[in-house]
């Protein structure tokens, strides 16, 4: 049944590239000439840092007039371009690049006067390539061999692949990969599960996608199944407990083709990465990226699984035109992976989840500049990286969250089910998404929402007044147990924190009082012994608590904490309260220790926030 539905969408719409022609973060004029399929040949260096080789594009010509090919790049060293003739021999023709942008990269323009349908650009990355991250044998589980691994979004995959880069095109693409001969390679197609290393790896990925969710792994790569459609690529020392961790992936999966309609992409499976992912995971498909972060040993932290797996239908199969649209991403696939936690979970642990997400949102835009907190914003001339946090994610969760209390969640998930079949292996904007929405909710069901409220939602800053208060009963007695303790009604030792769970304990750290003091700190850290913790959310946590009250004890902790992680929702974030409560060089020495081993992403968002 997946095979039939994937083989039907791929022909429907597998050809259909251009959808956006002025994308600000891309020099692609897709109104010209797209690509329809993109092929790889490319050899990975661990010595000089790079990947060499060809991209060959096999091109769609939409303007008969149009006479030459545009594509995005970053560092990258052109050696030739060759087009294919109509006899099928191939010839050199030439291009120019156009001035160097710190964000933005250089723009290739191409001659093509006889709109050939093949051209082949010959190249090599730069080893500070933004999207990729070289990892010695000391940077990884291991200790004994090198780790690649690259992060395309948002427009880093034309640091490693001259393209067309923006999410407004899709693309099938098949890869050959040339690796040392004890090194595998993995990338984000139909991975062979148990292929021997040998150096040559062949990929293909049969449906359209975005380019920035091409990606590549290579490693000291082992796999292990979780089930018929699961598994795990990891080093030989995480494998098992990332299998043990993430056992109930194929669970979720069933449960959100239930919700949602069937699974488009064939396999799912993980590949866990070292500790310098800058990222929770990155959605790539059919090989989610996961940071090893979140292998907390009692599936605490299995929600960042739920929500890559979520961009199987929001992101992957319905996709943001452009940056700017960033929340059709994230805040639908937030709102889908609190749907499968529910499932899978139960309605406390998911309801915990949501009200955790919400606190989120409330402090973090106290924070935010008010012209930032719109769903849809002005993303023209600013580097995308910046567009992600609490508004597209929680903000956006949020307002699905509204919709579904308005409409009813029966009404609103024949919606959702019936929005990603009906725009499956395309873009979306929020102008179109809100027009659906007039079409689909507000003109069927008159009386529940109106086009203001609408408005307000995705154009309005800050929150609306119909911001869902989402609460929690677990944690409605959490709070009870602060405040006892904090009017000393009770001692550290008499707070009833039996069998709390991660979401509690964090709940619990959050809402401390801001007038907390250095002996409490002490209390409860010798009480619970939150500075040597394991689980890097809590830690998290309780380090954010305690750095602007200077509880220095922590900074050994502290600085072990920053120099192991690359996740850069814990670090930038500790980064910038030691900057800002007096330890200004504490934060550089941690950093200068640590940032040669943080990605390209991280190292650029610190240099920015330390100022160096």
């Amino acid at each position: 049944m997946r095979i039939i539905f994937t083989l039907i969408t791929f022909l429907m719409v597998g050809t259909s590239n251009a959808t956006n022609s002025r994308d600000p973060h891309s020099f692609a004029v897709l109104d010209q000439v797209s690509t329809q399929h993109l092929y790889l040949d490319l050899s990975v260096d661990f010595q000089k840092k790079t990947l060499a080789g060809f991209a060959e594009h096999r091109l769609v010509w939409h303007n008969p007039k149009a006479q030459s090919l545009i594509l995005d790049t970053k560092q990258l060293s052109i050696k030739k371009i060759l087009y294919q003739g109509q006899n099928k021999s191939w010839y050199r023709t030439t291009y120019h690049l156009g001035a160097s942008d710190p964000v933005f990269g250089q723009k290739l323009t191409i001659s093509l006067p006889k709109q050939p349908e093949r051209v082949r650009i010959y190249y090599q990355t730069s080893p500070e390539a933004t999207g990729l991250q070289w990892l010695t044998p000391a940077q990884t589980a291991g200790k004994k061999y090198p780790f690649l691994f690259s992060q395309s979004q948002a427009i880093h995959g034309r640091s490693w692949i001259p393209i067309q880069d923006t999410p407004g095109m899709r693309l099938t693409y098949t890869a050959r990969i040339h690796t040392p001969a004890d090194l595998r390679a993995v990338m984000s197609a139909d991975n062979t599960q148990n292929a021997e290393k040998d150096g040559d790896y062949m990929f293909h990925m049969p449906q359209p996608i975005p380019p920035y969710l091409i990606a590549i792994g290579v490693g000291n790569l082992h796999f292990k199944a979780m089930s018929q459609q699961t598994g795990i690529y990891a080093e030989k020392e995480t494998l098992a407990a990332a299998v043990a961790e993430f056992s109930d992936t194929q669970i979720m999966i069933d449960e959100a083709e239930t919700l949602y309609g069937p699974y488009a992409w064939g396999r799912y499976d993980l590949l866990i990465l070292p500790p310098s992912f800058p990222f929770g995971g990155m959605e790539n498909p059919r090989l989610s990226f996961i940071t090893p972060t979140v292998i907390a040993g009692d599936k605490s932290l299995v929600n960042l699984i739920a929500h890559e797996l979520a961009h199987s239908w929001s992101g992957n199969l319905v996709t943001n035109a452009t940056w700017a649209d960033l929340w059709l991403n994230e805040g639908f696939t937030s709102y889908v992976e609190n749907r499968i936690m529910e499932a899978v979970f139960g309605p406390a642990r998911a309801q915990m989840e949501l009200a955790l997400v919400s606190d989120w949102v409330r402090k973090s835009i106290q924070d935010i500049p008010l012209e930032k907190t719109s769903l849809k914003v002005n993303t023209q001339n600013k580097d995308p990286d910046d567009s992600f946090g609490a508004i597209p994610y929680g903000k956006g969760q949020l307002f699905l969250t509204y919709l579904e209390q308005q409409f009813g969640r029966k009404t609103f998930d024949i919606f959702l089910k019936n929005y990603f079949q009906t725009y499956q292996f395309q873009t979306m904007t929020s102008e179109h998404f809100t027009q659906y929405i007039q079409t689909q909710l507000l003109d069927k069901y008159p009386g529940r929402m109106t086009e203001k409220e609408l408005h307000e939602w995705v154009y309005g800053q800050g929150l609306p007044e119909t911001t869902p208060d989402v609460t929690s009963p677990a944690f409605t007695k959490v709070q009870e147990q602060i405040d006892h303790w904090v009017a000393q009604k009770i001692t550290t030792s008499q707070i009833k924190s039996n069998h709390w769970s991660v979401h509690e304990w964090l709940y619990f750290i959050e809402n401390l009082p801001e007038t907390l003091t250095l002996e409490q700190v002490k209390q409860l850290d010798n009480r619970y012994q939150f500075t040597t913790t394991q689980n890097a959310e809590i830690a998290w946590a309780w380090f954010s608590r305690t750095i602007p009250l200077q509880y220095t004890q922590a900074n050994t902790s502290l600085a072990t904490y920053m120099q192991r992680i690359g996740r850069m929702r814990f670090i930038v974030p500790l980064y910038k309260l030691l900057n800002q409560y007096g330890q200004r060089e504490l934060a550089l020495e941690i950093y200068r220790k640590s940032r040669l081993g943080y990605h390209p992403i991280a190292q650029h968002g610190l240099d920015r926030v330390l100022k160096i």
